[in-house]
Order: structure tokens, then sequence, then C-alpha cells
């Protein structure tokens, strides 16, 4: 069983998370918090697996409370649910220990997928927040986790851009004179690096990135 604590500040979100999780089989939610400070201290009280956080809370933001939380529990895994997209909040959470990062309009189906993900140490990103922190990974120079890098090569970066530019395989293979299946297989790689679950999000983040490379 994979247990948790919540800390968010709009009790009623906490609330219906708590409740649907109620008779789930391997989730058990043990704790709740409405700020920073009073999460800190029951993480300390319950030491639960997974800690879910906000980033914006009172007394003490979800980053300071992270902090605080790995350093005194390195084994407790942190999970942010925000809806912050911005790149710098995703990289200071990661860099106060959080392995999970997740926007509050995901679903459930999301949460659940990234509370057994960071349940066992593993990284995980919504999609939507990859489209925009994954700039700066495109360069290799940002680690997330335990010095996993996503680098996508600089035929993978150009093959972005014509996707951005609605281009499909055929048109891409045209394109860069390369076989169709290369490009096909090329595809395949950039979904797998960025941890995408279809086409449909690939050409999603292209766009995304699109002004960015």
């Amino acid at each position: 069983m994979i247990t948790v604590v919540m800390a968010e500040d709009h009790q009623m979100l906490i609330d219906g998370v708590v409740s649907f999780y109620e008779f789930h089989e391997k989730i058990k939610f043990i704790g709740s918090a409405n700020n920073g400070e009073d999460l800190v201290k029951i993480v300390s009280l319950k030491q639960p697996k997974v800690v879910i956080t906000d980033i914006r809370m009172p007394k003490m933001d979800g980053i300071e409370a992270t902090k605080r939380i790995k350093k005194q529990f390195p084994h407790i895994h942190v999970l942010t649910m925000t809806m912050f997209d911005q790149p710098e909040a995703v990289k200071q959470m990661f860099q106060a220990g959080a392995k999970g990062y997740i926007l509050k309009n995901s679903g459930i189906k999301m949460l659940s997928k990234a509370i057994e993900a960071v349940a066992k140490g593993e990284t995980f990103f919504d999609p939507n927040v990859a489209y925009n922190f994954l700039n700066d990974l495109i360069d290799g120079n940002t680690n997330i986790g335990e010095n996993e890098k996503i680098i996508l090569s600089n035929r993978e970066k150009e093959i972005l851009l014509l996707i951005a530019d609605g281009k499909s395989s055929k048109d891409i293979s045209e394109t860069l004179f390369l076989a169709k299946s290369t490009v096909d297989t090329h595809r395949k790689n950039i979904i797998r690096k960025l941890d995408l679950s279809s086409g449909n999000e690939l050409v999603k983040y292209a766009i995304d990135m699109k002004y960015r490379f």
C-alpha cells in the first residue's frame, strides 16, 4: 500500500482527492495539511511513502517544505501538484528534492500514475509541464532526478520543427531526403525520450517548442 500525505490550501480539493481514493486498493491517504509548516509536522508524525504538495501555500511554500522533508526523511518521495507550469517553478521543486510534477487540471488518472511512479523513486512529469520545462533539457544541461537526462539530437530537433509546421512523415522525408521509415523511427524515439503517450502529444509538444530552439 502506498501511503500518502497531501498539502493544499484549498480544503475542498483535498476532500475530493481523499474521497476518490477512499477504497483504492493501492493508494491510501493518511493525512493532510493546508500549509507548509503543518505539512512538515504531519510528515514527521506519519512518515508516508509519498507527499503531494502545492507550491504556493501559507506560512511555508512547497519548495521550502520539500527541502525540509527531504533533509529529514530522504526516503520519502515528493510529488508536486500545482497550477504553475513555468520552467523555473519546476526546476526549483526538483532542486528541492521533488521526484514528480503534475498540474491540478491533469485528472485523477494521471495523479494515480504519478503517485505510483514517484513511490518507486521514479521521475514523473505531466506532459503539459514537460512542454515548457524540457526546453532547457534539449541541450542536456539540466539533470532530472538521479542524473537522468533527456537529450534530443540535432536531427530530432529538426524533425520537431517540421512537425510543428504540420508536416507529415512523408513530407519530412522528402524535405530532409530521408526514408519515411527513418522519419517514423525518429518520431518514435522522440516520443520515447520525452515520455509522451501519443503522436498527438508529440504534435502539441512540437508546436509549443517551435520558437524555443
